[in-house]
Order: structure tokens, then sequence, then C-alpha cells
């Protein structure tokens, strides 16, 4: 196949699991800025709370979406421009397992699934903890290298051992910074001494990962007052927000995605105390409590909305998170807590199949049997169904695209019109929204055919 010199050539690893995602309807843990079509007032908005965190500030937002509509991807291309601007990141998704605030581990695990993705630009793919610390050292020792000290002086030690006490001792006036601090510094001594197995037990400790204060003394060789667990776990995230800070990385960005499972929660008292905590770290960051420290939640309309079980529910949140009377659907605002995620127009629609076309030609070296105008009437066909002109989402779209190029690739005697003609391809419809969606009852008998003559790129 002769090379399209618009296209820009992407590692192999990076587009095999982006076209894999896409097809498989989740979405890619890298690659995303490739099909990044869109958004772009969102990005911005999300750009400048990042400034703002470098600067010292704690920042919130509330992404909200329908299923597909983008709420994750959005999230994985902002961890994306997070660590190539230095900052550190960490990221979760929420579950039955998994919570802000429960009783028997679920709430550290939380903790413990963000310190496993911790990810920096020189780890983007997680598990980035030591690195991160070795860093620091690294960057300590050249500091006084670069003050005229030779790292084989008898004093270099003791003095690294100084400047990173120094730093610690910031973090020891926060709730569970002294331990933090006592854990660190064995870290580092342990680190200087190439003990494996005292730098193993303090990185536990760091991970969450005790469940009792005589397993971590057992374990560490020396006594903790406290261990992290699903009381204290949040304080631990503010503590790492202020380090990497004096580690010399911009801030900590943390993104916590399918917050509607908060919203599944059955038990009132259980699910209110996890909005409690959301409220929590809604006035710590916006108090400047929270120093260097970003949170973007991903929800759904239901989670956020129902007067019932969402954050609505929560009359100290609702307060906080609600609309105002002057917000009218029509004027955008990228300044509030709240980020609602509108449908993409039908021409980033249209931008974002051919896209995709041109990835998936150069995955496979292969030339996609499919015309502009071919193209154009798949589109058509995903808008003409009752509601789409509200509804539709990327992640249905793309799927049943893929298939059609899929069969294209396997199938030399099939043609679009036999595939999409036949029924082979059956575009999905969306199960019916709650109320709580804010999404009116479209009218059946209104399509929103497509037009290709009004794309202006």
């Amino acid at each position: 196949m002769p090379e399209n010199n618009n296209t820009q050539r992407i590692p192999k690893r990076i587009l095999s699991s982006l076209l894999a995602s896409v097809s498989a309807g989740v979405v890619p843990r890298s690659g995303a800025p490739y099909i990044a079509i869109g958004r772009g007032d969102e990005i911005a908005a999300l750009l400048s709370d990042l400034e703002a965190t470098s600067e010292g500030c704690g920042t919130m937002r509330f992404l909200i979406g329908r299923y597909g509509s983008g709420k994750s991807f959005l999230i994985q291309l902002i961890r994306g421009y997070a660590m190539e601007r230095d900052f550190v990141t960490a990221d979760a998704d929420l579950s039955p397992e998994r919570r802000l605030y429960g009783s028997g581990g679920s709430g550290v695990a939380t903790y413990r699934e963000l310190i496993k993705n911790m990810a920096s630009k020189a780890s983007p793919d997680g598990g980035a903890l030591p690195k991160i610390i070795a860093r620091w050292i690294d960057n300590l020792s050249l500091k006084l290298v670069e003050s005229g000290m030779n790292t084989s002086d008898v004093g270099f030690g003791p003095a690294l051992e100084r400047e990173i006490f120094k730093a610690l001792q910031d973090v020891e006036n926060f709730v569970g910074g002294f331990d933090f601090a006592h854990v660190m510094s064995e870290y580092y001594r342990a680190y200087a001494l190439g003990d494996d197995i005292k730098k193993s037990a303090c990185l536990r400790w760091l991970r969450g990962e005790f469940s009792s204060k005589t397993e971590a003394r057992g374990a560490l060789g020396f006594p903790v007052s406290v261990i992290i667990d699903d009381e204290n776990w949040y304080d631990f995230i503010k503590i790492w927000a202020a380090l990497v800070r004096k580690m010399g990385y911009r801030g900590f960005v943390v993104f916590i995605d399918e917050c509607v499972n908060l919203y599944k929660i059955t038990h009132r008292v259980s699910r209110e105390n996890n909005y409690e905590k959301i409220l929590s770290m809604f006035n710590d960051t916006l108090q400047g409590r929270a120093e260097g420290l970003d949170i973007i939640f991903g929800g759904t309309p239901q989670f956020l909305e129902d007067t019932r079980r969402g954050l609505f529910s929560y009359e100290a949140l609702r307060s906080r998170l609600c609309d105002s009377r002057f917000a009218a659907g029509e004027y955008k605002n990228m300044i509030g807590p709240v980020i609602r995620l509108k449908r993409l127009t039908d021409e980033e629609l249209f931008a974002l199949l051919d896209r995709v076309t041109k990835l998936y030609s150069q995955n496979y070296n292969w030339q996609a049997r499919i015309t502009e105008e071919e193209k154009q009437r798949f589109l058509s066909i995903c808008l003409e169904r009752a509601g789409a002109d509200l509804m539709i989402t990327p992640r249905e779209m793309l799927r049943d695209y893929m298939t059609v190029l899929n069969i294209l690739m396997q199938n030399e005697e099939a043609t679009f019109d036999d595939i999409v003609g036949s029924g082979a391809v059956t575009l999905k419809h969306e199960e019916k929204q709650n109320v709580s969606d804010n999404v009116s009852a479209p009218n059946p008998q209104r399509t929103n055919s497509f037009d290709p003559n009004d794309i202006e790129f």
C-alpha cells in the first residue's frame, strides 16, 4: 500500500493496541491523541487546571456524560498530556470492591489501585513509585555535586541524607506525615545500603499493603503509629501531592472513573459516606488545603443528578454542583466544577471515521475499500435513528464501523452495500435512559440525515 503522506506513522505496538481497544469498545490506555477529535473546550479547561495545579493550587472537576460519550477517553487523553508536562498521575476505576469509603478494605483498595497506576513521563504505564523516588535521590545527589562536593567524599552521604530529611520535614505536619517521613527516610537508608528486603517492606507500607500495625512493624523492623487504611488513605494522597512537587514534579493528578458504582450502592448510609468523602475532597481542593493536587471524577448523569441516589441526593454536594439558575443550555461554561460532555458534531463524527480508516489501513498495510461517499452514508445511517441527534456516542458508532472494515478486509468479494444493506451490521440502539439523564424524549417522526455538503474542516 502506498503510504499516505498525510498519515502520521505510529509505532505498531501502540497502533495495534489502539485499534483493538476501539473495536472492543474500551478506552485505549495509550495512543488516545491519535484519534482525538473535538472536545477542544473541555481539553482547554482541564489543561488550565494543570497550570493552576503547577502553581500550588488544588482543583477538582466532574466529567459527566452518558455511557460511551467519551468520559474515559478524555481522562486518558488528559492523563497523557499531564505526564508530558511533567506531572505525576494516578488513576483508578471504582467498582464494588473499590470505593472512596468503606469497611473491609474497599476504601484502601482504591488507594492501592491509584499507587499501582502511579505514572510519570519516564514510566507512563504505571508502577512509577520506585522510579520517582530514585529520580528524586539522583537529583539531590546532582545538586550536591554541582555545589562542589564529590560523590567519593566522606561527607557526601550524610549531606545527601540531610537534604532528604529537610524535604521530608515539611510533610510531617500532615495527618500521618510523621510516619510517612519515617518510612521514606528508612527507604533511603535501605536504598543507599542496597538492602532490597527493607526497600520492599517500605514500599509495601507506602502502597497501603499492610493490614495491621503489628504486621507492618514485623516487616519494617521499626514501629509505626499508623498504617494506610480505609479511613485515612485520602490523607496520604495529599501527602503525595505535596511531596512530588518537592521532588521536582509540577503536581499530582488523580483520575477516578466509573463513579456510577457509587450511585449503585444500595445501602443509603454507605452511599452517603462515600459522598461525604467526595465533599471532603471538594472542600480541600477548592479551599487550598490540598496543595498541588488535581482530582478528576468521571461519571454518568444519573451519578450526578439523581435526587434519590446520586450526588444531588446529598444536599451539601447538590448546592455546590448544581447549575446556576442563570445557566442556559445553549451557553457553555467550562469554569465550573462540572463539565458536561455533549455529543460530537456531525462534522467531528465524520472526521473521526476518516481518521480511524487511515489508521486501520496503516496497521494492516491494506488500503481500506471504502470511499468518502460510503463513509458519509454510514454516518447518515447512524444519524437516521430516532434520537441520534442527541444520543449517538462515538463508542457505538466506532464499534459498528470497525466491524464493517474487518469484514471488508477479510472478505474480498464483500462490498459496503452488501454488508450494510444485508443487515450484517446492526447499528445498536442505546438502552432507554433514566429520566435523570435530562434528555427529552425524541420525536419518532424526526430524523437527522447527514448532509456531506455541510462539512467544513
